[in-house]
This record gives C-alpha cells, structure tokens and sequence, in this order.
C-alpha cells in the first residue's frame, strides 16, 4: 500500500485514499495457516480486554497496542509479555501504529470521540477495524464511518456483542411470526446503578486539574476540543461530560438501544424522537442524564428508552426491573397476548398476568463476536458479520437523537411536562419515572424534570426537519479541532 504520512492523515488525502482503494481488500494474501495481526488503539478497561480476546481468538493474534497514555500503554505491555511471552509493539500516536504494515487490523476502545477518526483512518491505511460502541459521537459521523468502509473495502464490525448472541435472533423470529400476537411495543432498559459510591459520579474542582507528564493530553483529546480538566480522573468519567461521552445511552444503553432496534426488524432511523429526564440527586460536574426516556416514534411500533442511574428507592444499593422479570438491563418486547423480557443471556416469556411461561430463548450473550470479526476479516465478506457498521451507526444515532433533544430541553414542573405528552406509552414511562424519582427523594419543584422537544428526523439526509431542527443540527456534526478532522471527503 501506499505509504501514509502524518500529513497525509491529518488532511484526510483523498488522493492517498484513492491510491488505498486499489490495494485491494486486504494488505497481504491470507493463507490458512496465517494469523490474523492485530493491534488494540486505546487499552484502558475496555480495551484490556480486547487484548485478551482478540488474542484468544483462533486464528488472530495481538503484535501491538497505542495508548496517549504512557503509564497504562507500558502498564499492559508488560503484564502481556509476562502472561503470554510476547513482546508488543507500543505507540501513543495511532498515526504511526496505522502505518506499520505488519498490522492487519485495529480494534479501538478509545473513548467515544475518537471513534469515528480512528475508524476512518485505518480504512484509509488498508486495516479492518473493530470498534467500540457507539461507534460515534454524532449522527454525521457515523455516515462518514460507513462510506469509508465501502469505499476501501473494510470490514469493520460494531462492538454490540449480542448480535452475536443465539438468544436474541430466535426469539425475535418467534414474536415476528405472531406467536404473542401483533408487537404493541418495545422497551430497552438501562436500570444501572451511577449514584454515590459508583462510578457515575463527577468530582469536580475549583479550577483546572493538573494532568499527568505521562498522559499526551492534546492525543487524548483528538476531536473533540481540549477544555481544561475540571474534574479528578480522567478516564471513564468522560462518558458523563458532552465534549468527550454520550452518557449512558451511549455508553451501557447502545447495546439495548440496539436490541431494540433489532426486535423491530432493523429499521432506518426513527421519523419522530423525543426526550425528557434529568441529572438527578447526584449534585456534580457531571453533564449528561442519570435518569433519561426516549421516545422513537417508529410506525406502527414505537421504540421507548429508559435510563435509569438512581437504585430502586433511596439508600437502597439494588436497582429496579422490570414487573416481576428482574430484567433491569435488557429488552422487552410487548405483544397482545404477552411479552418476552431478556437480558445478555436471553429470557422468558411471560403473560400480561405478569407469570412466567416455560417458553424461554436463551444463548451465551455474544461471546463469539470477537471471533465473527476475525471469521470475517479472513473471508472478506461483509455479510458475514454480526454487527456491520451501518448496524452499529443506524443504532448509535437513535442514541445521539434521544440526547439532541434532551440536550434542546426545557425545565417543567411535573404537571406541566405531563401536558406535553400525546402517547400513551412514553405517558407510563413518564408516570413510571416521577414514581422512581419520589422514592428516592427528588424534590421535583427543585430539581425540575427537563422536557426536550419532539423532533422530526429527515431519515434519508439524517437531518432533522421542521420545528427546532436548526437549533438540533447544530448537534449533527460537531465543530472538530485541527488536525483531528474527519473529513467531509473520506
């Protein structure tokens, strides 16, 4: 291939790119017997794991891992090498990773606004890539992602893991096929504990935190702009601030977001969203929502999103679930003659009375994703993966629209938010919420529940339209910071 400069990335060269796209489908001739090299590009927890996995798997094998942090990057290099015997390659710039041609493929766990740059660039640098959920931090980019795949012929999976589960694909064909009756609705949950004793609290500080000599903090930041550090860690807590995290419908909540869509078929974009909820109780620097609806407008089926952060009542450690199921990470779908509620492992189905039938879907949560990717990468079909990325964007962009229009919200009071609502369904989420929120003592005239707009999406530009789609768009694309742009043209 092509060898590809520093400039060459930062500008997105689309004459480099051309010159990629006739490498052909993969940098070297795969025989049988050869692995598959990988290199890990962000290895924090997430990734750690990936360095696990995809070493595990059978006809792959791990040569390098790139952090922009130096302790953590030489921290997992030598546990590696004592564990396994094998000396990695090490980078803080995943520029310089991507233009070692001894890597087949990356697999990225960086935080989220990285995603969308690193995936583009391997394209471009002839590698197939895994990446994390969401695959994006803005609905724009994940477009960008899929164009970049398809024209340098990249297989590049989704990191939603149970869409290679056996639970979910059977029991979905099972309702399809009108054993419940027709599909009323269907709800995916994210009842996950982020209060106080968790890790979904923001520690803030009174000014700017010092950050350490062996963290590159302008490679940290990529993309997304480099605001001075104002809380105490750095890491996982990004998820909670807009700049870098998507909160926890992009962070736990894209897999159930993803089921969801899933149990409908796998549709486009919804045509309507809608948002409401706030950051409840917690009293920190954090940004994004503990407690959040969203309502997916799809006909005639609706998708509703529920987040909670907050345990089942205050001083509680447990959280809530869903009826009598338990199910408090996961996905319900309602039919009129009743409803299935799984988990990672699947679930049963139960009667509209709320008891359990013998009728049960169950599978081992999509622990064979990581090697679907590999299966893939050595066969060069798309269609052989689990989890392509235009999955993955269509999924992670019902997230970004949920967010866009709580983002756009306004304060309420309780009786005036209920006013708001015209669904039934999004009403008994609503009602469900202000009950969950009492018993955990939210004074609700103090710390007002945020109504966000009901959106309308254009869902062939992926625009929104019509009221408040100026100010909505605006959330589209961010505004990136040189040279970490991905490009119009990829």
């Amino acid at each position: 291939m092509s060898k590809l400069s520093r400039r060459d990335f930062m500008k997105g060269s689309v004459a480099v790119g051309a010159g990629l796209a006739l490498a052909g489908p993969a940098s070297r001739v795969l025989g049988a017997n050869d692995d598959i090299r990988i290199a890990v590009v962000g290895v924090g927890g997430q990734g750690g794991g990936h360095m696990k996995y995809f070493h595990g798997c059978k006809g792959a094998r791990l040569v390098a891992i790139c952090d922009a942090d130096c302790d953590n990057l030489e921290k997992k290099a030598a546990s590696f090498e004592k564990d396994q015997g094998v000396k990695l390659k090490t980078y803080t710039d995943p520029r310089e990773l991507l233009e070692d041609k001894s890597i087949d493929a990356i697999t990225s766990a960086t935080p989220n606004h990285w995603h969308s740059l690193i995936t583009i660039w391997a394209c471009q640098a002839d590698k197939d890539v895994y990446i994390e959920k969401p695959v994006s931090h803005e609905i724009w980019e994940g477009r960008k992602m899929i164009e970049a795949a398809r024209k340098y012929n990249r297989i590049v999976q989704t990191g939603t893991q149970k869409r290679s589960s056996e639970a979910h694909p059977a029991a979905f064909e099972w309702l399809r096929d009108g054993n419940l009756g027709a599909v009323k609705w269907v709800r995916s949950l994210c009842y996950k504990g982020r209060f106080e004793g968790t890790n979904g609290i923001v520690n803030g500080t009174n000014g700017p935190n010092p950050l350490p000599d062996y963290i590159d903090y302008n490679l940290w930041c990529g993309p997304a702009e480099m605001e001075p550090l104002r809380r105490e860690k750095l890491h996982y807590k990004w998820h909670w601030v807009w700049n870098t995290g998507n909160g926890d419908l992009g962070n736990q909540g894209i897999h159930e977001m993803d089921l969801g869509r899933w149990a409908l078929g796998d549709p486009g974009l919804a045509p309507r969203v809608m948002s409401f909820g706030g950051r409840f109780r917690v009293n920190d620097a954090g940004e994004t929502a503990n407690t959040q609806i969203v309502f997916l407008d799809y006909k005639p089926v609706p998708l509703i999103f529920e987040v909670r952060g907050l345990p089942r009542k205050m001083g509680d450690r447990a959280m809530d679930g869903w009826r009598r199921t338990g199910t408090n990470v996961g996905v319900v779908v309602q039919c009129e003659d009743g409803y299935w509620a799984a988990g990672d492992g699947g679930g049963y189905v139960w009667n509209n009375d709320n008891t359990r039938t013998d009728k049960r879907f169950s599978g081992r949560g999509g622990t064979s994703h990581h090697q679907n990717f590999i299966d893939a990468v050595r066969s060069r079909k798309v269609s052989d993966l689990n989890a392509d990325i235009e999955k993955g964007h269509l999924s992670s962009a019902l997230c970004h629209m949920g967010n866009i229009s709580y983002r756009l919200g306004k304060k309420m009071s309780v009786s005036e938010a209920r006013s708001t609502i015209d669904n039934e369904y999004a009403l008994d989420s609503f009602n469900r919420m202000v009950e969950h929120l009492g018993v955990n003592e939210v004074d609700l005239e103090k710390e007002p529940i945020t109504m966000g707009p009901m959106l309308t999406m254009d869902t062939q530009k992926e625009r929104f339209v019509g009221d408040y789609s100026e100010m909505a768009n605006m959330y589209v694309k961010r505004n990136y910071r040189e040279p970490f742009v991905v490009p119009d043209r990829v």
